[in-house]
């Protein structure tokens, strides 16, 4: 019965599977085998080996790629819509006006103040014809659609136009100018704006909370995907500027160490704004904004931890003063009792010296409290 059968290699594709390899990968054949002559499979155990009873692979054929097609999606860009000069609008309007009224006058149609208006004499017409009512309405569009597109261009400000949600261009153009009446129009301001933000909370690089007000200036570059590519550009630019932040103040500590060793901190404006100006920049162009500077004008503790770090603020000052003026005691005391001893006016042990230092300290801290409180009571005494 083995002599009888024969192997012959059949390829499965196997569809609808989630791990299905790519396209461009070749599946291996499965190779089923099948008695010679009939369309039975062969029994479990109608083969040799240790391969007996399970599907055969045998080598892949070389089998040529499935190309796939890769749908890119198309960025939207400015450039320049189509746009005419208003005058010859205004021109085109007014003939087919003149149309109209030539037409209603001399089908006899024409009201009577108008004929008198316009200066006419009186014609007695036959009525509307087809012929007639044509003409009044080719006249009557022409003149619609003449006047309907007509807009001012103001400087620092362009159209983004659309026609059933497809991208048509952009006008920049001042003064009067005309517009396909059919297209829809969005205004944009392509002027220079400067932004100042509230105080936007942050974090230093030791986790200090922090307030921070910046000052950005900005333009849009590109009106198409300012108006198109984002829901709101200014929110856009808002949500970047505060990414931009949280990135910068936390590389940072805000204030230098304690110890006095030196290093950077957020205190530098310069290299602070360098770096956030160069994070919003890079993030903002993708909606059509031209980011030229953003500036931090302050940077505060936040409320809740400002209290605590001026009292601390205070008690490294006090500290620093105790052993300023403890310093100065010392040195004073030491320098008496060594004048008095080296020229020989007096001649102590270690007792004496030991009181004479005890007295010459309680002497000069009793002058300076007496010259702190009179300093202090000069000074409420002018305010």
């Amino acid at each position: 019965m083995i002599q009888t059968e024969a192997t012959t290699e059949i390829p499965l594709h196997l569809l609808f599977r989630d791990d299905s390899p790519s396209p461009s990968v070749p599946l291996p054949p499965t190779v089923v085998g099948r008695r010679r002559g009939t369309g039975e499979q062969p029994r479990a155990g109608a083969g040799a080996g240790a391969g007996a009873g399970r599907p055969v692979f045998g080598p892949s054929p070389a089998r040529a790629a499935v190309p796939t097609r890769v749908v890119v999606p198309v960025e939207v860009t400015e450039w320049r819509g189509r746009s005419w000069a208003g005058a010859a609008a205004v021109a085109a309007g007014f003939t087919g006006l003149a149309g109209c009224v030539a037409r209603g006058w001399w089908a006899g149609v024409l009201p009577a103040f108008a004929v008198r208006l316009a200066r006419l004499p009186e014609q007695l017409g036959a009525g509307l014809g087809p012929a007639q009512w044509a003409v009044l309405a080719g006249s009557g569009a022409l003149s619609l659609f003449a006047f309907g597109g007509l807009g001012r261009g103001r400087v620092g400000r362009a159209w983004v136009l659309s026609l059933f949600g497809r991208y048509r261009g952009s006008v920049r153009r001042t003064g009067l100018v005309w517009i396909n009446p059919l297209l829809k129009r969005r205004r944009v301001d392509v002027r220079l704006r400067h932004w100042r933000s509230e105080p936007l909370p942050g974090v230093d690089a030791h986790g200090v909370a922090l307030r921070v007000e910046l000052l950005v200036g900005w333009r849009i570059k590109d009106t198409a995907r300012a108006a198109l590519g984002v829901d709101d550009h200014v929110t856009h630019l808002r949500e970047c500027v505060e990414a931009a932040l949280a990135g910068v103040l936390s590389q940072l500590p805000v204030d230098a160490p304690a110890s006095g060793m030196g290093g950077a901190t957020l205190r530098n404006a310069e290299a602070v704004g360098d770096a956030l100006t160069r994070r919003v920049a890079a993030d903002a162009e993708a909606a059509g904004i031209e980011v030229f500077a953003v500036r931090p004008t302050r940077i505060d503790y936040a409320p809740e931890v400002a209290e605590s770090v001026r009292r601390r603020r205070l008690a490294a000052l006090e500290a620093r003063d105790r052993d300023t003026a403890l310093t100065q005691l010392v040195d004073s005391v030491e320098d008496t009792v060594t004048r008095l001893t080296v020229r020989g006016l007096v001649e102590l042990d270690d007792g004496e010296r030991k009181a004479l230092v005890k007295d010459l300290t309680m002497a000069f801290c009793t002058q300076a409290g007496v010259g702190a409180g009179a300093g202090a009571g000069a000074g409420q005494t002018g305010g």
